[in-house]
């Protein structure tokens, strides 16, 4: 997607090498009215010096003329192309020679147009020019981004962080890689954790083997041991075949099991004599099958509490807690915003071709500032939608508003009001005729005890009104 909008140039860079002035100051003059950055040189050696310094982002669109002293257009454009300077090149000339056009555009030169200069063609071209420019970027980014994730893949695989709490869960990810320990990955929703257990996997020894995830908490429990066992054909309505679980499937390399905290005390059982005798039973089979396969678990909750609670087997804990891993909050890793943001910026850019290429200032005092409940993937997310809806070059805090899907932890004043109605002095919830009595007694109150008024509003008669009154007192 280009960035030109109604002929506004605004963020984009021209670079004209002419030596006549009168026709360099018609060319700025036209270009600088439509908001472009426009630097002019007279000479195509001066300009090529000045362009190689900075080859990949020196313009966006070069305008030469093909007649210049000692070095010609074309010699320029064939240079240019030697020193990796990549804007697109437009060849100005007075002649009309096809031959000439042709070697121009095969020595590597984008357009041609002819003097004198008819504006609305060279409008065309140069705007063409910069959606190829921006094409180009698009494409460059997601090179980038591939190569940059193929280069962490050997260290970080994709995570990305520099605060010194992240850098050490990584640095104990690391170290344990090579281990077949169980590992267990504690962190709030959306941290990365199974970015930490596929990082694991990829630095182990198992890295040739499968990397099989699931998340325990997305799976209806009746369908959950299948998943992870597997099932003999014919075992339960709808077991038309036999089917081979997760577990299997991760046969020499590692099993990932999210929200590990929300499966069932039965299920807890199942998964605790898997890691104590390495072999499982499909469901409706009475034959053992051994397994080979490293298990990493992750949870959300707070499993020393859930152990507490009853809700979570102590002995599969211990089994599953060998080495744990933290990864924190968001929140906890301001360093880390801005590193995040400007990948998933580029990122989202290229693949939605967005002229969208930094935060303003304010926006980013808008990302530090923010919470972000949801982590790594609510900042993802914002990202995303911001460079979808951003039309310009710079994201402001207008693109990055959106309303959060989660509730401020701190209620307020009406909810604490419904609350103080609902609820006793000591802060228990009113029995049911209580609260009745207190609802009559506001209603009675908001009526200034006028009795007809209040039993009508309620929807009761007089009767029945009085006889709660005196069942009050």
């Amino acid at each position: 997607m280009s960035n030109i909008k109604e002929n506004n140039y605004t963020n984009n860079k021209i670079v004209i090498i002419d030596d006549d002035q009168d026709i360099l100051d018609l060319l700025v003059n036209f270009f600088k009215t439509r908001g472009a950055s426009v630097t002019t040189f007279m000479s195509a050696e001066e300009a090529l010096k000045k362009l190689a310094e900075n080859p990949s982002d020196c313009c966006d669109v070069i305008l030469t003329d093909l007649q210049l002293p000692k070095m010609n257009g074309i010699d320029f454009t064939i240079a240019a192309k030697q020193q990796k300077i990549e804007a697109p090149i437009i060849v100005m000339t007075v002649t009309r020679s096809a031959e000439i056009a042709m070697r121009a555009i095969r020595n590597g030169a984008y357009d041609f147009i002819v003097k004198p200069i008819h504006f609305p063609q060279l409008q065309v071209s140069v705007e063409r020019a910069f959606h190829l420019n921006n094409l180009k970027q698009d494409v460059s980014s997601l090179r980038s981004l591939v190569k940059g994730q193929s280069n962490l893949a050997s260290s970080y695989d994709g995570l990305i962080g520099r605060s010194p709490s992240f850098v050490k869960a990584l640095d104990l990810a690391k170290r344990v890689a090579k281990s077949n320990a169980n590992v267990f990955v504690n962190g709030e929703s959306g941290t990365g954790k199974e970015l930490v257990a596929k990082f694991i996997h990829n630095n182990s020894t198992r890295k040739k083997g499968p990397f099989v995830a699931i998340n325990c908490s997305a799976i209806p429990e009746n369908l959950l041991e299948s998943e992870l066992f597997g099932h003999a054909k014919g075992s339960f309505t709808g077991a038309i075949d036999k089917k081979i679980g997760l577990f299997e499937e991760a046969e020499g390399g590692t099993i990932f099991l999210d929200e590990i905290g929300d499966l069932t005390l039965a299920l807890q059982a199942k998964i605790l004599r898997v890691l104590q005798e390495k072999k499982i039973k499909r469901v409706g089979e009475n034959q053992d099958r051994p397994i080979n396969a490293r298990v990493i678990s992750a949870t959300h909750k707070n499993l020393h509490d859930e152990v507490a609670k009853g809700n979570f087997r102590e002995d599969l804990f211990f089994r599953l807690n060998v080495i744990p891993i933290y990864v924190p909050p968001l929140r906890e890793r301001k360093e880390d915003i801005l590193p995040l943001a400007e990948f998933f910026l580029k990122k989202f850019s290229a693949l939605n071709e967005s002229p969208a290429r930094r935060f303003s200032r304010e926006a980013l005092q808008v990302l530090f500032d923010k919470k972000w409940q949801g982590n790594v993937r609510e900042l993802e997310n914002t990202i995303e939608r911001a460079v979808v809806l951003c039309s310009t070059y710079d994201i402001q805090p207008d693109d990055l508003e959106i309303e959060s899907p989660y509730t401020s932890a701190t209620p307020t004043a009406e909810q604490r009001s419904n609350d103080d109605f609902l609820l006793d002095d000591e802060g228990h919830l009113l029995t049911l005729h209580n609260l009745t009595q207190k609802y009559i007694e506001y209603a009675l109150e908001k009526n200034n005890g006028a009795k007809d008024r209040t039993a009508k509003e309620l929807g009761i008669d007089r009767k029945t009104l009085y006889r709660r009154l005196q069942l009050d007192h």
